[in-house]
């Protein structure tokens, strides 16, 4: 068994589509603009894991979205060869981070950015 697709909600399905594609890298897996489908994958697996940018246009989407952001936390982590390098690169592109990327207790690596849809999401080093 293994994860198929995972979702993340978004403000606007079709303008997180073109941030996570053309700002993020990952790559189109489905785009039906006439029915807000937007699904992503990365580049790295092939046909892994589709994230599926989910619209928050139903009440209890948009409270979750608000919430988890609000409480400054992630709603989904992606994980990175190399912290610092990919930081670089996105700041570079004029993501917004929230810090500079900090190691854990572990001495693993993760810095936090806003998606500009509604979300932060942490990187995390592999």
């Amino acid at each position: 068994m293994r994860i198929k697709m995972c979702s993340i909600h978004v403000q606007n399905p079709a303008e997180a589509f073109k941030f996570y594609t053309e700002i993020l890298g990952f790559e189109e897996l489905m785009a039906m603009p006439e029915h807000q489908l937007f699904i992503v994958k990365s580049p790295d697996e092939g046909q892994g894991t589709g994230l599926l940018l989910e619209p928050s246009d139903n009440p209890i989407g948009e409270a979750y979205m608000k919430g988890v952001y609000d409480a400054g936390m992630a709603a989904i982590v992606f994980g990175v060869p190399n912290v610092q390098a990919e930081y670089e690169r996105l700041a570079a592109k004029g993501v917004k981070f929230t810090g500079e990327p900090e190691s854990d207790p572990s001495g693993s690596m993760s810095a936090v950015f806003d998606d500009t849809c509604g979300n932060l999401i942490q990187l995390h080093q592999d």
